[in-house]
C-alpha cells in the first residue's frame, strides 16, 4: 500500500451553533489541513508512472479547496438570520455557507468529500483548528 499526503492551510472565521462556552462567539483559525491519497499499486504507464497521483496535482488540488475557504467567514445554514445576512453581504465579507455545524470533524469530513470528488484516491484529511487540536475523517472501509 503507498499512501502520500500534503499539507495547507486557510485562515477563516466561524462560531459554533447552540455550543455552551466560548466557541459561540465569532473568532478565527488558520486551519491546517492534511490530505491523504493511497493506492494499492502505482500507476504503469504516463506521466504518472510509478506514481499514485503526481504530487504537483495533489498539492493544486488541495490548495484550491482550501482557497476557497481563505479569508471567508464559515457559516452553518440557518444560525444567522436573514437580516444578519444580508448585513454581512452589504459590507462586502466573504460567506461561505454550509450545510453543517463548523467544527473541524465536519470540515475534514467536507474536504474529503469535496477531494474525493475532484478525483484523488483520498483516504483520510485531518484538519487542524491550532497546532495541537485535529480532527480527522477516513471512511470505514470494510
Amino acid at each position: 500500500m503507498y499512501t502520500l499526503s500534503t499539507e495547507y492551510w486557510f485562515d477563516s472565521a466561524h462560531f459554533l451553533t447552540d455550543y455552551n462556552g466560548k466557541c459561540e462567539n465569532l473568532h478565527g483559525h488558520q486551519w491546517r489541513v492534511a490530505a491523504y491519497v493511497r493506492a494499492d499499486k502505482l500507476a504503469t504507464s504516463g506521466t504518472e508512472k510509478d506514481m499514485v497521483v503526481d504530487f504537483a496535482t495533489l498539492k493544486r488540488i488541495v490548495r484550491e479547496e482550501c482557497d476557497a475557504l481563505d479569508h471567508t467567514f464559515l457559516v452553518e445554514e440557518g444560525s444567522l438570520a436573514p437580516s444578519t445576512l444580508e448585513a454581512l453581504k452589504s459590507e462586502g465579507f466573504s460567506l461561505t455557507m454550509l450545510p453543517f455545524r463548523t467544527t473541524s470533524e465536519n470540515l475534514a469530513h467536507y474536504l474529503f468529500d469535496r477531494l474525493s470528488a475532484r478525483g484523488l484516491p483520498v483516504c483520510r484529511v485531518d484538519c487542524n483548528e491550532t497546532p495541537n487540536n485535529r480532527a480527522s475523517y477516513e471512511p470505514d472501509v470494510e
